[in-house]
Order: structure tokens, then sequence, then C-alpha cells
């Protein structure tokens, strides 16, 4: 039969909507009956799409331009809801025995009962159905509980609120009024339903609120008093389960309302007459308000409040002995030492550890507790009492002391040392059946031990080690442990600078076990001892050790280096290094081993000898096994390549600063073969190179007339191909030069004239030299490289020695001092020096009659040169030795009876007074002389006069 056939409501007519009303209820049934034939062991179904489905069905129904509903149609959609409903309770069901599918389906059927729920809010309230809002409520409520379950607290508000609409709109007779008991209760489900939303989505204001609201729905029912203290509770117990540090919590009056309403309820329990299970549940439900209340007043350190809170629960386990729950003695002995009341305090947590009940790990966290705030001085009885609790078994000792010791710190260990060395307790731990308990207690207390070894407080580390050897059997089998113990007391010791017990220590360590490990400790206490000889004997003795590594070389000198005893970290090192061989592995590669030797030598004054040794070893090496196979590959390759080479370098410079010009020219030496084998790549390794080569000659030069003694052919060989190989490279830096700064330009200008000054010097020993050294002066001279200060040096070394070299000398003078006169703004002190160089030259070139055209020439071009300067631009001592040479060489003519030589040098030297600063004085007398020759020459008309004088 249709629906349209069960009233004649439903028949169609004309111009009616009814039509569609009749397919609306047909598609919600046709839905019904799918949902209702649905295999709950068929995984593929969807109760989705269907609640899709309906939910458009009936949102249809509920359009507000749709009209009411008949009464045939509501009471069909009542029909048609609980269907749902009850199909929806059956899938449940199943669906509960498919645990894969548990979260999944129940998200989808809760849908569908929120459907079966919106059917009914949307048929309405049919005639003859009583209470049917609180029935739909009903069904909103239970629905809203399944959201909250689910965690979809939005739904779940949406669920209670409709809820909540539908039942405080339900009429009775007419009126809206609260019915029986039944739809009290709803209401009151409802606001705490509502209130538990609210608490988990963070809107505590309104959770109280309707906590509060609920008060007036209990109506004397000790049920209710019960649920909404309960509710109370737990809303109290999740407050102060966060332990708010913003002083927003509510946990006291929470907890302090659920207490309140079940006294009230116990009232209104008595004043009805109830059973004792009423009752029974209240008395129950206020000693958990007063226990978590007291957790509370803890919490607050309201110590007086926490012991009133003790005081009522122990006045309720007076009329039902043997209730007390384990937890009152732990609140009550921490309030009584929040209070400083200690006495108290320990009758209580005597009485928890007197009390079987009391679980073992609460005996154990209030004896933690009580020890905390009583020291260590009173932790001995305290913990032989919970010894004694557990005596039976050394397992459960165990337990006891590793849960006391999880505390950490200084006075818990000692007490600790102190409990596991008690007879009593060792004796527990004797024997084979405790074997693995004793073991375990050896580990706790080497752990502990290790631990404050690690704190650095060794003191009570070796207290810790010496009671862990209680607990070590002394048989073959555990020699090693013992040997252990002794050693790590032994560092304890050593750490605590009582070297003789250390000492002690590690000489029974090494008869139970001898090893590297004591051998090592061994060498630290000579260390320790600043017996430096001795320490170096240990060391070596470890190579003898069987299970010998070398890592204990790289740790002997890490200790030695802490110690500040250098040589004896330089002897570790060198005997390390001695153990480099093809193929062996070893703890550092061998040329970080030179590495560190030489950092550490040059720590040690006077080393500049065994520095150059381990570096020439490098070197050795280097061309042994090649750059990379020493050196590494890649960039630490080149940067330990560059550390050699820079090493080099600056001991190079320190030598000769220190006039060392034998290790400064080796070391220089030495820096360039280290520079060449870098290679290019990073710019400006070849023009190093090229420099330490020109500056090794150098040093070697500068040995040479240091010790006053000639080099050695063979020296003077190995100069020349070092120079040679310098030359070839020189070109390419010059040529890289014009790109580069000023100041490398200058530098690499200097570095081609010590290559040429130093040829120079070596040119020297070779026969018929000076055609040599005048060809390779004017090479220099011809190129970019030449300055005027260069040729001055030249010109200066060419003048000097047994072997000078006039030529060179001259040329060298006089290509100087073209240059400086060349220049925009001459340097008139260079110009005076190359002057008066010149002079002297060319008068040692001339006779002694003064007659030298090319001494006067200089003195001629000297004059050129000082006429028109500013007064003073000219050096003036330069200037009055030239006035006073030029002087002074005619008094020789005139002794000569050389008339013309002595007029002219004469007139030479009083040109030169005339214009320079310093001789106004001389110029007077120098006039009358040359009036006098004048005078002389005409009266006799003579060349030469015998008489005169100047």
């Amino acid at each position: 039969m249709k629906i349209s056939e069960l009233s004649p409501d439903l028949r169609p007519s004309p111009g009616d909507p009814q039509p569609t009303l009749r397919l609306l209820l047909d598609d919600i049934e046709s839905s019904v009956k799918e949902i209702e034939s649905l295999d709950p062991d068929d995984r593929s179904f969807s109760p989705s799409s269907l609640a899709g489905r309906l939910r458009r069905s009936i949102s249809r129904l509920s359009l507000p331009a749709s009209a009411p509903l008949p009464e045939p149609a509501k009471l069909h959609l009542w029909k048609l809801s609980y269907r749902l409903w009850n199909a929806c309770i059956d899938l449940s069901n199943a669906a509960e025995l498919l645990p894969a599918d548990v979260p999944h389906r129940k998200a989808e059927l809760a849908e569908l009962r929120h459907v079966a729920a919106d059917i009914l809010f949307v048929a309405g309230v049919p005639m003859g159905i009583p209470s049917a809002g609180f029935k739909s409520a009903s069904f909103f409520h239970k629905t809203g509980l399944l959201w909250h379950e689910l965690g979809r607290f939005d739904l779940a508000a949406g669920c209670f609120e409709r809820a909540t609409e539908l039942a405080s709109t339900a009429q009775v007779d007419g009126t809206p009024q609260i019915g029986g008991e039944e739809e009290r209760r709803l209401l009151l489900d409802l606001n705490l339903a509502r209130a538990r939303t609210a608490w988990e989505v963070a809107d505590r204001n309104l959770a109280i609120a309707l906590l509060n609201r609920s008060k007036n729905l209990i109506f004397g029912s000790p049920l209710g008093f019960r649920d909404l203290a309960e509710q109370y509770l737990q809303f109290g117990k999740l407050d102060l389960s966060k332990k708010s540090s913003e002083g927003g919590s509510d946990a006291s009056k929470l907890l302090t309302e659920a207490l309140d309403l079940c006294e009230k309820g116990i009232a209104s329990a008595r004043s009805r007459g109830g059973g004792g299970g009423d009752n029974l549940g209240l008395e129950g439900l206020k000693g958990r308000c007063l226990r978590f209340l007291a957790a509370e007043r803890l919490q607050a350190e309201d110590y007086e409040g926490v012991l009133k809170c003790v005081k009522a629960l122990r006045a309720g386990v007076a009329v039902t002995p043997g209730t007390e729950h384990p937890s009152v003695g732990y609140v009550a002995m921490k309030a009584w030492l929040g209070a400083g009341r200690l006495r108290e305090a320990e009758m209580e947590l005597m009485g928890m550890m007197a009390n079987k009940e009391v679980p073992e790990a609460a005996c154990v966290s209030a004896a933690e507790a009580y020890l905390s705030a009583a020291g260590p001085d009173a932790a001995r009885a305290v913990l032989l009492g919970l010894a004694g609790r557990c005596h039976s078994s050394a397992a459960a000792t165990l337990r006891v002391v590793r849960r006391v010791a999880d505390g950490g710190g200084g006075g818990r260990a000692r007490v600790v040392a102190e409990l596991t060395a008690d007879e009593r307790v060792v004796e527990l731990f004797q024997g084979s059946a405790a074997a693995k308990e004793r073991s375990a207690m050896h580990a706790l207390l080497w752990n502990c031990g290790a631990e404050h070894f690690r704190s650095k407080d060794y003191e009570l580390s070796s207290e810790m080690f010496e009671k862990s050897m209680l607990y070590v059997p002394r048989d073959e089998e555990h020699r090693s442990r013992r040997s252990n113990c002794f050693r790590v007391l032994s560092l304890c010791h050593l750490a605590l600078a009582q070297l003789d017990r250390a000492q002690e220590f590690i000489e029974q360590a090494e008869k139970l076990e001898p090893n590297i490990k004591c051998a090592f400790l061994k060498f630290k206490i000579h260390l320790q001892n600043k017996d430096e000889k001795e320490a170096i004997n240990q060391m070596r003795a470890m190579l003898d050790c069987i299970d010998f590594n070398p890592e204990f070389l790289t740790l002997c000198t890490h200790e030695a280096i802490s110690c500040q005893i250098l040589p004896v970290a330089i002897a570790s090192l060198s005997v390390l290094l001695n153990l480099y061989s093809p193929g062996k592995k070893l703890p550092m590669p061998e040329v970080a081993v030179l590495r560190n030797l030489i950092s550490l030598l040059h720590r040690i004054p006077n080393s500049e000898p065994e520095i150059l040794k381990y570096t020439k070893y490098a070197r050795a090496r280097m061309v042994d096994l090649g750059v990379e196979c020493f050196f590494g590959k890649g960039a630490v390759g080149r940067r330990e390549l560059n550390w050699f080479a820079g090493i080099s370098w600056n001991m190079g410079q320190k030598s000769g600063k220190e006039k060392n010009y034998e290790s400064c020219a080796k070391f220089f030496e030495l820096a360039s073969e280290f520079y060449s084998a870098l290679g290019d790549e990073d710019g400006g390794n070849q023009a190093i190179s090229c420099k330490s080569l020109i500056i090794s000659v150098g040093a070697m030069l500068n040995a040479e007339e240091h010790k006053k003694a000639p080099m050695p052919d063979s020296d003077v060989k190995k100069a020349m191909e070092m120079l040679k190989r310098a030359g070839k490279i020189l070109p390419l830096i010059s040529s890289a030069s014009a790109q580069e700064s000023r100041d490398h330009q200058a530098e690499n200008s200097d570095l081609f004239f010590l290559h040429t000054y130093s040829t120079y010097q070596l040119t020297d020993r070779l026969d018929d030299a000076r055609p040599q050294q005048l060809e390779l002066v004017k090479s220099f001279a011809a190129s970019k490289a030449c300055t005027a200060h260069h040729l001055l040096q030249l010109g200066l070394a060419a003048c000097r020695g047994e072997q000078h070299n006039p030529e060179v000398a001259e040329f060298a003078l006089n290509a100087s001092l073209s240059v400086l006169l060349a220049s925009p703004s001459p340097d008139y002190n260079l110009v005076s020096i190359v002057i008066r160089r010149l002079a002297c030259l060319a008068a040692s070139r001339g006779n002694d009659g003064g007659n030298n055209d090319a001494a006067y020439d200089v003195y001629r071009q000297a004059y050129q040169i000082v006429l028109g300067l500013k007064e003073g631009e000219y050096p003036v001592e330069e200037g009055k030795w030239l006035a006073m040479t030029a002087w002074n060489k005619s008094g020789l003519a005139v002794r000569l009876r050389q008339v013309a030589t002595a007029r002219k040098w004469m007139k030479m030297g009083l040109d030169l007074a005339r214009h320079l600063k310093g001789m106004d004085k001389y110029v007077g007398g120098m006039e009358e002389c040359v009036a006098n020759l004048e005078k002389l020459c005409n009266r006799s008309g003579e060349e030469g006069v015998g008489n005169s004088r100047s």
C-alpha cells in the first residue's frame, strides 16, 4: 500500500502540491529500506551517500515555502525516523566486530543517526504521541554524544543545542513545563553534555554556567546530585592537571562545588530515607572530591587546607574502616613537609610503609620527597625501613635502591652508598641465586659513579666506585671487572691530585690484568708528578704492551700538552712518526703528525734545528711518496702543503732577522720547493717560489760574509742553479706584474734586482768575470724593473771588495744619475750620493796631479745640476764637499806650477760655492785668492808660478 492510500488527506487533487510530498516521502522510505537491507559484512557499502540523499529530501520538506505537513505525513515520518534509528543501531553493533572499520563507520553511522533526528525535527509534534518533543530531543542528545565521542565537537554542540531547544519548548497539557522524572533527567543530561562539549572547545565560561544552571534540575534527587557533582569533579581534575601558571585556574571552585553537592546529596538521601546504595555512592564521591581538593590545595601550597581535607577524609574512614586511599598519607606527608613539621611527616611516611595497601612506588616516592626536605641525615632510617619492607628478595631491594638513586644529586648518592654498604643489604646479594641482581646493583653503582665523574665530583665518584666493588665476586671470572674498578679508582684519585693513592690503585689493576690502559694511567701519573724522564720512558714502554694501539701515543701527546710538558708531547709524536710504513693504518696521517710536531717545536725556544730537520723530512717524504699521497688529495692536501710552505717561509724570515743566515737559506729553499709543488692554481705561488729561491741565495751570500769564509764551490754551484731556476720564472712574473697594483710591481722590481745583485756577487768567483758582470748590469738597466736606487746599489757593490769593477761601477752610477735626473722631481739626496761616488771613482782612475778631465766633467755636471736649484734643495754637506774638494784640487795644481789647471779648479770651486747654502763666508776669500792668482799671472806672464800660494 502506498502512502497516499493511508489517508484521504494524502490523495492527490488537482492544483495541489501533495504529489511532491508523496514523492519525497517515497524517496525517504526507499532510502530507509535500502539502509535496512545493508549487509554489515560488506565493506564496500557507503552509508554517507544514502545520508546525503536523505538530507536532500529532508531539506525539500523543510523549505519555508512548503505547506504544513498533514498529520498522517508527520506520523509516517516519525515511523521512518525510528526505523532508520534502529537500523543504525544494528549496523553499529555489527561494526564493533570490525575494528579496522570502526572509526570510519562510526562517523558514517553517526551521520545517519543525525539524519534520523532531523527527520523528527522536520516532522514536528504529531498528535497522539506523548512527550514527542522530549523524544525528539532524546534523538538529538544521543546523536550529540556520538559526535562528542568522535571528537566532532561542533556537530555535538549543534545536536545538544537543538535537543535543549526541543526539550525546553515541549508542552504537557498545552503548557510549557517539565514533565516527569525521565524528562527532568533528560534536561540534566543535556546540560551536562553541553557543558562537556563547551569544555572541549575551551569555552570554560559556558561550561561552568551550564553546570550552575543544572542545579535547578536536580529536584532533590540523590542521583542528580551525584551526576552533577561527578561532572564538577571531572572539570576540577582537568583544570588541576593543567597546573595553570597564569592564576586563572578554577580547580578549587569546581572541586568545592562538587564537595558541596555531595554533602547536599547525602543529606537529601537521608531525609528521604533512601537506601544505603545512594548514600554509599555519594560518600565515595565525596572522598574523591576531598582527595583532589587536597591535591589542589597542595599545589597552591595551602598546607593547612590540605590537612583539613585529610582530617575530613579520615573522619569518613573512621566510619568505614579500611577504606583510606593510599594517596591520603602521601598528600598528608607532603603537607606536613610544606608546613615544616618533619616529625609529623616522618610519622605519615612510616605509616605508609607499614600499610601493605600502599604500593611500593608510592612508598619510594614519599621517601624521596621526605629525604629532599629532611636531608641525608634522616635517610638511613627511611631507606632501611624501605629495604625492610621488601627484604625478602634482592630484586625488591634493588628496585628500591634504583628508585631512590634515580633522582640524582650528591646527597642522594651518598645515602645510596651508605645503604648499599650496609652488611644486611650486601648479604642479600650473596650466592649464585642473586647473581643477576648483584650484577645489576654493581651496574647501578658504577653508572652513578660515572655520572658524578662526568660532573667532576671525583670524591663522591670514587666512593660510588668503591661501593660497586662490594658487588663484584673475587673469582677468576670477574678478574677483569675488578681490574676495571681499580683503574677507574686510580683515575678518580688522579683527578683529586692524590697521586700516591692513584699509583697504588693502578698497580693493583696491573697485577690483575696488565694492559695498555694501565700503562697509560701510569704515564698520566708521571705527568702529574712533572717527572718528564719517567713519563717518556713509560710512553716508550707502552709499545711493548700486547694490546698496544698507536692511538694511545696520540692520547699521550694530548695529555702532555694539557700538562704543559711539551718535550713529552714531542717525544710521543716522534715515536708515532717512526711507526709509519707503506700500507700501515695509523690514527693520524703522517703529514698531520709532522705538522703537530713542528707546531709544538715552535713553542720551545732555540728549536730551529729540530724544526728544520722535520721540515726537511716532510720534503723528503713528499719526494718519495708524491704530493697527493703524502699531503692528501683535494682541498685538504692543498691546505697541508700550504701550511708547510708557509711555515718554511716564516722560519726563513725569523732566522734572517736573527742573522742565522745558514738556516735562513735552507728554510727559504724548502719554501721554494713546497710552493712549487702547490702549482699556480691559486695564483702567486710561482712568484713566491721564485722569491724564496732568490732570498735563499742572498742568505747564503750573507752567511759567507758573516763567517768571513769563502763559500764552498759546491754551494756556489748550487746557488747558481737556484738563480738559474729563478731566472726562468722572473720574465713570467714581470709580464704578470703589469696587470697588478703598484705595490706588487715594486715588489717584483725588487725581486728582479735581488736576482741581478746575487748573480753579480756569485759571478765574482768566476774567471774573467768583469765582462759578464758588465753585461749583466747593462741587461738589468735595460729592463722595466730597473730603478735608480737599484743601479746605485749595483754601482756601490762594484766599488767595494778586492775584485771591484770600475767599468760596472761607472756605468751603473751614470745610469742611476740619468734616471734620477729624468724624474719630474729628482731625489737630490740620491743625486748627491751618486755625484760623490762618481767623483771618487774618477779621481781613483786619474793621476795624482789632478789633471783628470773625467773628474772635472763630474764636477761640471754637478755644477750644472746645482745651478738653478732653490736654496737648500741640494744637500748642504754634499754641496760643501763638492766645493771644497774642487778648490783643494787647485792647490795641488799650484804646487805643480799648473796654473791653467789651478785656475780651472779654483773657478769650479768658487762657482759651486756661490750657488750653495753655507758657503757665503768662504766666497770672499776664494775670490781674493783667484784675484791674486790672476795678478801674479799678469805680472810674470808665465804659465807656472812656483811660489804662488792658494
